[in-house]
């Protein structure tokens, strides 16, 4: 997603979660209110770092095109263009998926 219309600010990242899980492994197709919130999602945008109180730059771990795990209830939903984007801190990621 080149060109996001948002840029995130010091360590925050914008995050495409991933689809929920429409069925089980036996088969049966779930309602949207047993469904779970994903997990796992794609960085589309990241700020540049933050900036610690003696003035040097921690820079970020994670960049655009990653796709990483994060808490289930992690992060703020905003909507832009009909699609729903996550934005939180770069530390409410747990990990970097290969």
């Amino acid at each position: 997603m080149k060109d996001f219309k948002i840029k995130p600010l010091e360590d925050r990242v914008i995050i495409k979660p991933s689809n929920a899980v429409e069925k089980t492994k036996g088969g049966i197709i779930l309602p949207d209110t047993a469904k779970e919130k994903p997990v796992e999602g794609t960085v589309v945008a990241a700020g540049p770092g933050r900036i610690k109180d003696d003035g040097k730059a921690i820079s970020m771990h994670v960049k655009v095109g990653d796709k990483v795990l994060y808490g289930k209830y992690s992060g703020t939903e905003i909507s832009v263009e009909d699609d729903e984007f996550l934005i939180m801190r770069e530390s409410d990621i747990f990990g970097v998926l290969a």
